[in-house]
């Protein structure tokens, strides 16, 4: 006989109280699992959003250099801009304009730095990550980046969730949503971050958002346990932790026949995958197993928590089948306040933090024969001016926020290799060629992952909520494959 409403209430009730009586034990690893992406949901391309054509991509790597850094300086240098380096910037440039911090009337700022020919293009490039020489055939830089966002916060949300509010759904979550998890024992959708700081918009930059909670970016702590919670407390070791599972299992069974709760069913699956993570995690993340010559290579020293060590790391998960990992690393807002953020002093010392790690990352990738399948992209937030910020009279050099333009880079997967796409002008100040919204980026990967990302929806607050907003203007970059 079917339960009246009465009836069901009250089994709702009791399946709450139920699994709050497991107690404290329970409820730390529930604060786990609520992060972990249970074994059913690698069906979910089965029974749910599915790849509507092949897919060029299995898995994404994006390495996200947070707080923007400076294109002139790295991969969009302009020639002009050092002939007119210290004079007063065109009064075009200010009118009708929002600037962050710039007050006045600024000067023109050419990089303190030389310029290379590399690869076999002879592609113009900042020289302040030498190694980037080595990859540069290997990936397609994109000049003409652009976003309606220049403040760090809104513009993250923007880049990694479509939406420059807080609510909106990660890129890694809209992957994992639409197509899957390739791991049992891993996390569809990992987070590492290094630089010292969070992004500025926060953890809100791998939520969930309004997808099921299990889609959220699983951050993995650089220092102590990977993630809270994932081994066992004193006095319990493997074998009394499986006893303890397959009682819980049984008593989480007979409410699921009581209460007719599929979630109470989900959460044996949750702690099932929390129960195999006990052993991947741990061994994922040891980067003592690696040979000498690779940590030399990236330049990683096992348990630093490091961007190198994060790369490094990236490559084991991948292959260990996480479908995107997320590498945030702070400190690139170069606005010449001091020598802590300025171009001179801080931001070279950026580039020796990343710039052999990312050329190891795609060398090991293609070594490996991951490359192929693999979409690796590398970007900030936005971009910076052409002009020297000088706040409050600051002596040090140093460049505004700016969202008309900036530079960014994919590799593998499909991608045309050793491409320039998109121009500036010959200031950097605007896009004179072949356009590229964030949204236009996001449609994209999610393109080459084998997703329309027209379609891929989820019904939240009477909407079909989308990575790329509700306008019909985003489109796929197709000119950015081989």
């Amino acid at each position: 006989m079917e339960p009246n409403q009465t009836t069901r209430r009250e089994l709702t009730r009791r399946s709450f109280l139920g699994r709050g009586a497991l107690g404290v034990g329970a409820m730390a690893a529930s604060d786990l699992l609520g992060l972990m992406r249970p074994a059913w949901a690698a069906r979910r391309a089965v029974d749910g959003p599915s790849p509507v054509h092949r897919p060029r991509a299995t898995r994404v790597i994006y390495l996200a250099l947070s707080g923007a850094p400076p294109q002139h300086d790295l991969w969009d240098p302009k020639p002009k801009l050092q002939e007119l380096h210290g004079t007063l910037c065109p009064q075009s440039m200010l009118e009708g304009r929002r600037l962050a911090f710039i007050k006045g009337h600024p000067t023109l700022l050419g990089s303190p730095f030389p310029v290379n020919r590399i690869g076999r293009q002879g592609m113009l490039m900042g020289s302040q990550m030498p190694h980037f020489a080595r990859i540069v055939d290997k990936v397609c830089v994109v000049r003409s980046l652009h976003t309606d966002q220049f403040n760090h916060a809104p513009a993250d949300l923007m880049l990694y969730t479509g939406n420059a509010q807080p609510g909106g759904a990660g890129m890694g979550a809209w992957a994992n949503y639409g197509l899957g998890s390739l791991s049992e024992d891993l996390p569809g959708f990992v987070v590492l971050v290094s630089g010292g700081s969070d992004p500025t918009g926060g953890k809100s930059t791998w939520s969930s958002g309004y997808l099921p909670s299990e889609y959220q970016g699983v951050r993995l702590r650089s220092k102590g346990e990977p993630v809270l919670y994932v081994t066992d407390p004193k006095g319990m070791d493997r074998a009394s932790r499986r006893r303890s599972l397959d009682t819980l299992a049984a008593l989480n069974r007979r409410t699921a026949q009581a209460s007719g709760d599929p979630e109470v069913t989900a959460r044996i699956e949750q702690f099932e995958l929390a129960f195999r993570m006990q052993a991947s995690v741990p061994d994922a993340v040891d980067l003592s197993q690696e040979r000498p010559e690779t940590l030399a290579e990236y330049g990683a020293v096992p348990g630093d928590g490091s961007f190198a060590g994060h790369c490094l790391l990236a490559r084991r998960l991948v292959e260990r089948g996480v479908r995107w990992v997320q590498l945030h690393n702070w400190g690139w807002d170069i606005h010449g306040t001091s020598a802590g953020d300025d171009l001179e002093e801080s931001f070279p010392k950026k580039c020796l933090e990343v710039d052999r790690p990312i050329a190891a990352l795609l060398l090991d990738l293609d070594r490996r024969g991951l490359l192929d399948e693999t979409l690796v992209v590398c970007s900030g937030e936005f971009g910076r001016t052409p002009m020297n910020e000088a706040r409050g009279g600051s002596k040090k050099l140093g460049r505004d926020h700016h969202p008309d333009c900036f530079s960014g880079w994919l590799a593998g997967a499909g991608v045309h290799a050793g491409m320039i796409h998109g121009e500036t002008d010959e200031l950097g100040y605007e896009i004179v060629r072949d356009p590229v919204s964030v949204h236009d980026l996001q449609a994209t990967i999610l393109h080459l992952l084998g997703l329309d990302p027209l379609t891929l929806r989820y019904p939240f607050q009477g909407l079909d909520q989308r990575l790329i907003g509700p306008a019909a203007g985003p489109r796929v970059v197709h000119e950015l494959f081989s």
